[in-house]
Order: structure tokens, then sequence, then C-alpha cells
């Protein structure tokens, strides 16, 4: 069976594609992936999604994604990976990962990007049960107000992230593992000139230390020019040492950035004639669900138009 449009991935991007494409009666097939929902479900609360003044979380709001694309007839296969697409030939075969062929007119990529964590007990276990360890300032900042955080991370990213916590946060702390910056001259000086901004220079995590509720009550840093040990009072950790775009899968026809983000033109367009891009896949600088539920709705349209201009759909 030839499908219409077949889409990788399953957070908001993935969800909202379907959506459209579902309602136009394209009837898609969607791979949730090994992680149903994508990187909002590690989140426990999402409070600057419009549509929810009291806030909802993360597994919540992409079951209900997921709830409204199967109404208008989206099939979602879970915990199935794409192990490769095989654009030679038309139309597309998508190869699952231990077996397993699919083909499809059109395909959407919409698989994301994760977090770089520094690899320590607890860091993904209490970011997913929102115990205070978090990869995202602008989503989860607004938690810490009046409380003490650390952003590890020495790039322009971490010194953006530190410089937002400061609007909730009475201290900031800058941890970087050496004395050189990656971050650039001008937030640089932005970051020194922050009163609430502490930088720490020669020293890492070496663990999370955590209160009698599980919740982060501290950082065990540590020097690594003498392995000596410092404690550090703090009640939320954000990281902060960049992502990583979900392409690895993809071949060499699909143009990719220095980073492996997905390049896109004329709205969502991927350098494979008929292969869509959505969310944070092609994204490395908003990286939220609105901006990438936004164009997972712009990938739909142009997948549509694309199959209505050659007379497929």
């Amino acid at each position: 069976m030839v499908r219409n449009i077949a889409i990788i991935g399953s957070g908001p991007a993935g969800y909202t594609a379907a959506l459209y494409n579902a309602r136009a009666g394209l009837e898609p097939l969607l791979f949730e992936g090994i992680q149903p929902g994508g990187q909002l479900t590690l989140t426990t609360e999402v409070e600057n999604y419009p549509g929810f003044p009291e806030g909802i979380t993360g597994p919540e709001m992409m079951e209900r994604f997921k709830q409204q694309a199967e109404r208008f007839g989206t099939e979602c296969v879970a915990y199935k990976n794409i192990a490769r697409i095989d654009t030679s030939s038309r139309p597309f075969v998508l190869h699952e990962e231990g077996g397993g062929e699919h083909q499809a007119h059109v395909v959407i990529i919409a698989t994301g990007a994760r977090a770089k964590l520094l690899g320590i007990d607890k860091e993904e276990t209490m970011m997913r049960q929102g115990q205070g360890v978090s990869a995202c300032a602008t989503c989860d900042g607004a938690f810490y107000k009046d409380k003490e955080v650390a952003v590890i991370g020495g790039g322009d990213t971490a010194m953006e992230e530190a410089l937002f916590l400061t609007r909730f946060c009475t201290k900031v702390h800058v941890i970087h593992r050496r004395e050189g910056f990656r971050a650039s001259k001008i937030m640089l000086e932005r970051a020194d000139a922050n009163d609430k901004i502490e930088i720490h220079l020669w020293r890492t995590v070496g663990e999370i230390l955590q209160d009698d509720n599980g919740r982060i009550r501290g950082l065990d840093l540590i020097d690594p020019r003498d392995d000596s040990h410092q404690e550090l009072p703090v009640e939320g950790m954000f990281i902060a040492i960049g992502h990583a775009p979900n392409t690895e899968f993809l071949g060499e026809e699909f143009e990719r950035n220095e980073v492996g983000y997905l390049k896109v033109t004329e709205g969502t367009r991927t350098s494979v004639d008929g292969v869509f891009a959505a969310g944070d896949v092609h994204d490395p600088d908003y990286r939220q669900a609105v901006t990438a539920a936004g164009a997972g709705c712009a990938a739909a349209l142009d997948a549509q138009r694309w199959l209505e201009d050659r007379g497929i759909a």
C-alpha cells in the first residue's frame, strides 16, 4: 500500500502536520519513534503554550495532540524508528529498524533535536520528573522565581540562558569547565556586567545533590586541575551545552548545516523534492513547542500542495 504522506516524528511538529493532512483526507502514516511525543514528554509543566491558561504537563499535551490527529484519520505507529529513506525510487521507501518497509509519495521529517546532556547520574531522570534539572530556560525559568540556579556551559547559548534567568532568579551561577569561552565577546560582556550572574571557571559537575523530596539542593563541583570538590547550593540546574538534531538516519542527499540541522527553502522544502521538514530538526534558534507546531502546519500545507500539483491527491 502506497501512502500519500508519511510523517517521521511525533512532537508538536509531527502531530500538527498529521492533523492538517488528516483533515485534508490524506490519511497520513505517522511514526512516533521510541519516545512518542518527543522532547515535551520530558517536561512536567508547560505554561507558555496558547490555550492552556492553567498550564498542562508535557505528556498530557502530546497525548491530546495525538488524539486530535487520530480523530481525523492519522494512523500512528508507536515505538518504531525509521532507519533510512530510499529516495532513489518514487514513491519513497521507508525502512524500519529491524525490518519492515513502507511506501509514501511524500515524507515529512519531524524528528526534532535532543539536548546534549552531561552524562552524569540522575540528570535525565530528574529532568523527566521535574526535580530541578532542565535544558530550556525559556520553558522552565519562571518556575525558579527568587531562587538560585546554575547554568552549565560556555557558549552563547549558556550566556543567553543565564541572562534570561536573571529575570526570575536571585542568582545565576555559570559553570564552565575551563578558562576560555566559546561564547562571543558581546555575550560575555553582557554576562559579566550583570550583577546576578557569577561565573565559575575550571569547574565540572560531579554529582547532583538532592533533598529528601528528590529535588535538587546543590551541585558537587569538581576542579579538573586538582580534583578538589566544592558544594554549590542551588535549586535548579540548566544544561546549556548544545543540541543535536536527529538527522543521522538521513542520506547525504539531504543538505544539512555544519551541526546537522536540515536546510530548508521555499518554506519547508528539503533538498530532496517531495520531502519536507518541520520543527526542531531544522530550527536551531527557537526550539519551542508553538514554533514547532507552526512549522508542522506549514509542512503539511506544502506537502498537500506538492501532491495536488502532481495530481496524486
